[in-house]
């Protein structure tokens, strides 16, 4: 293979670029999963195209990387509307969310990802501008100041969020419906990858999708980023995208049956190796990975714990049987696990 041709630009580069945003569906028809959600959607927005309105305020909430920026970009497509992006992070001053809805136009659709974490300020703005499409600036300061209303067009809200439970309810409850996203299943996985596939020119068998959605954490977000790590491996070494070329692929990169990436086996090999099992603490799990207390707990504990790795209990974290035999060890005589919860045939 030359390698002028994979490091000089050529017109592909651009079909490249351009593969991005054609990754995300532009319809519900087009949106792989979640199906009960995408019909709650479809009848919203037809009954608001049928009443000439807009749609009512849509909360989405669920793990990162279900689709949560694609629904609302969706969103903003059938109903024919603009969208304009924010982030909660963004919006730490109530002026900060003043100056974005006073420029809204009717009928556009405002999407506000991770929105727990606005300024509490600019959350009590937003209560009024949902509910009555006006919002209050306050003009002067001390005794002379006074509150100037100032009208909205009307506008739909969609709001991201990863932890519902940190919106306080008087937000919460000013949205018209709340969509409730949840894992893919490996067949709709395997559809994703289908369609990404076709759109990168990438050959893919049944049996290399299923490789791949069985390592993809049941997230779109992590298949597709899988795939294309699939392709670069099979651009560089040629032979096709066989099962055996997803393997070694996704192995380079430190993915295992299960898709746990190298910190998940760090975190789980000190559970088993160092600690016997558990249980052991959060602060000194994390101390003897060398992450975060925060990290563990937020972004590799959710997924051990719901394949049935590890167990939190309140004397801390506890390996399971399924994790003893994930990684081919015994449990020790003396760890602590009930009588007759591990067998010998591990």
């Amino acid at each position: 293979m030359d390698v002028d041709a994979i490091s000089s630009p050529d017109p592909e580069s651009d079909q490249e670029l351009a593969f991005e945003g054609a990754l995300r569906p532009k319809s519900l028809d087009e949106f792989v999963g979640q199906t009960k959600v995408r019909g709650q959607l479809e009848l919203l927005l037809k009954a608001a195209a049928m009443q000439n309105r807009a749609p009512d305020h849509i909360l989405l909430a669920g793990p990162p990387g279900l689709g949560k920026t694609t629904l609302a970009i969706i969103v903003a497509l059938e109903s024919g509307k603009p969208l304009r992006m924010s982030s909660g992070p963004a919006i730490q001053h109530a002026g900060d969310l003043a100056a974005v809805l006073s420029s809204l136009v009717p009928g556009e659709v405002l999407f506000i990802d991770e929105i727990h974490r606005m300024a509490r300020s600019a959350e009590e703005m937003l209560y009024l501008a949902m509910e009555d499409f006006r919002i209050d600036i306050m003009v002067g300061k001390g005794a002379g100041a006074t509150s100037i209303p100032l009208e909205l067009a009307p506008f739909t809200l969609v709001g991201a969020t990863t932890r519902a439970g940190l919106l306080p309810n008087p937000l919460r409850d000013r949205f018209g419906f709340t969509a409730h996203l949840e894992f893919y299943d490996e067949p709709e996985l395997e559809r994703v990858l289908a369609r990404a596939a076709d759109l990168l020119g990438l050959e893919l068998s049944g049996d290399s999708r299923a490789e791949i959605a069985r390592r993809s954490r049941g997230t779109p977000r992590i298949a597709n980023r899988l795939l294309r790590r699939v392709r670069d491996y099979e651009l560089v070494h040629g032979g096709g995208a066989s099962v055996a070329a997803v393997q070694a692929a996704l192995e380079l990169y430190d993915v295992d049956p299960l898709g746990l990436d190298r910190l998940d086996r760090a975190v789980m090999h000190a559970v088993l190796m160092r600690f016997d099992g558990g249980p052991v603490g959060l602060n000194t799990l994390a101390v003897s990975v060398g992450e975060e207390a925060e990290t563990i707990e937020s972004v590799v504990e959710p997924f051990l714990v719901r394949i049935g790795l590890l167990t939190r209990t309140p004397r801390g974290r506890v390996a399971s049987r399924e994790a003893w035999k994930h990684f081919g060890l015994r449990p020790p005589a003396a760890s602590g696990a009930q009588p007759g919860l591990f067998d010998d045939d591990l």
